[in-house]
């Protein structure tokens, strides 16, 4: 079991309080307005990216996927991708105990699990231990409905070849299953939210064109310190073929009165 690392930090540390959290992030002015229903949808959802700082900044802006999750219907799996910040483990680290949140247990997909364990991609949770890219996607998940699995997969190697490659895996190895692909990362860290907001802008509309390679070139060539290209470029190889849509983009501004803000976009590529 994985016990939960930034529980009472990055989310409130109490089931109730938890729940409460959530369901302010759907009714805060930046969220959607309303609070989810999960639905039996037709399941056209691929893909999603969301961010992953504290709920109290991010919140808001992940919670627009996840609506987004709740009318598509619930899929058999889901892949969860997130960038290392620890620093710790393989480069490309795919985790297979439980993780543990103040909502219960997810439950790792062991089967689909296995299927992935093969070329760039190492069983290993001591990457796993401390990063919170991840874990803070959970919650929301389990808010949804308690009986989840999954697979994470923690990247420390995000060069495009890289990325690209784990992509290719998670294609192949979800081929006749119903699985959503989770991408965790936030866009641009500690400038301006001006700047925050025009270099994002340039990001985003490479992940809407469904471009990877224009993704990877235009954060090199435009210095975007946007922390999970490689999970959102997996996750964009993975659901090849699909119409990408920005549901919602905001920045730590939009929520607190701060100087340097942190970038957020929600993203949903659909079949």
């Amino acid at each position: 079991m994985r016990p939960p690392a930034v529980a009472g930090q990055f989310y409130e540390g109490d089931r109730e309080t938890l729940i409460t959290q959530i369901e302010n992030c759907y009714l805060h002015e930046v969220g959607p307005g309303r609070l989810p229903q999960l639905r039996d949808g037709k399941r056209t959802l691929r893909g999603l990216v969301c961010p992953h700082a504290g709920y109290i900044y991010s919140g808001p802006v992940a919670a627009h996927s996840y609506a987004a999750l709740a009318e598509d219907g619930w899929p058999e799996t889901f892949i969860v991708l997130g960038p290392n910040h620890s620093g710790l483990g393989a480069s490309v680290a795919l985790g297979t105990q439980d993780f543990e949140t103040p909502l219960g247990v997810v439950e790792v997909d062991r089967e689909l699990a296995r299927r992935l364990l093969k070329d760039v991609l190492y069983e290993d949770m001591a990457a796993h231990r401390f990063e919170h890219s991840i874990e803070v996607q959970l919650p929301f998940l389990q808010h949804l409905r308690e009986d989840v699995k999954f697979v994470p997969i923690c990247m420390m190697d995000q060069e495009i070849a890289t990325a690209k490659k784990v992509g290719q895996i998670i294609r192949d190895a979800i081929k006749g299953k119903d699985v959503v692909v989770i991408a965790s990362t936030d866009f641009s860290h500690y400038v301006s939210k001006e700047t925050a907001a025009k270099k994002d802008k340039m990001a985003i509309d490479q992940i809407v064109k469904m471009d990877s390679r224009g993704l990877y070139q235009t954060i090199q060539k435009n210095d975007i310190t946007m922390c999970g290209y490689g999970p959102v470029i997996a996750m964009m190889t993975a659901a090849e073929g699909g119409k990408a849509q920005l549901l919602k983009y905001a920045s730590s501004g939009d929520v607190a009165p701060v100087r340097e803000v942190v970038g957020y976009g929600s993203i949903a590529i659909r079949a």
